[in-house]
């Protein structure tokens, strides 16, 4: 039998450990990269005077499902011609928005700590002013005082860290509705 024709255990074992570094490397460099995205678009609504901590921020995060899918696409380019398989490019999707949804709900964190209470204040009274508007609009069958009631207290009673953890929550979830259907078909 000759050994040229007999595939190489080092050869697969290769193309491993090639395929898991590409998947931190590519992973941590787009997560890096869209959560400075959310943390600079904090930035941008808090100097154009913007509620960063309202659902503005939300036009900022919605960069991180096309970081995800884009990092798919690059992890497939970078281990051609042999295919990513499932497993890795829904790694490299998932280690992008987990490093995406960190650095967003940290720089809200900080930014909320930086401007103190009065940016607070504000923006429980921009979420009260949301809520009583959704509460108006809503079914008169449909509504509960006491529902309504505790909606109102929530809300006027969100801290920092609520908003902090209510952001990386809506990252990943968003997130990973865009990484795993990009994962699937971006593998091939």
């Amino acid at each position: 039998m000759n050994d040229d024709m007999v595939p190489s255990n080092k050869a697969a074992q290769a193309a491993t450990t090639s395929g898991v570094a590409a998947v931190r490397r590519l992973g941590l460099q787009f997560g890096l990269a869209a959560g400075a995205a959310c943390a600079l678009w904090l930035l941008f609504l808090q100097l154009t005077d913007n509620n960063p901590l309202g659902p503005k921020q939300l036009m900022g995060q919605l960069l991180v499902p096309m970081a995800a899918a884009g990092s798919q696409w690059l992890l497939r380019r970078t281990l051609a011609p042999a295919r990513p398989g499932v497993g890795r490019a829904l790694a490299v999707g998932g280690l992008t928005v987990l490093v995406a949804a960190a650095l967003a709900a940290g720089s809200l964190w900080g930014l909320a700590r930086g401007v103190g209470e009065p940016a607070l204040v504000r923006n429980r009274t921009e979420m009260e002013e949301i809520v009583r508007v959704q509460q108006a609009i809503r079914a008169p069958e449909k509504r509960n005082p006491q529902f309504e009631a505790a909606e109102m207290r929530e809300v006027g009673q969100l801290t920092v860290n609520d908003m902090a953890a209510a952001t990386f929550k809506r990252v990943l979830l968003l997130g990973l509705l865009g990484a795993l259907p990009a994962g699937i078909f971006l593998r091939k």
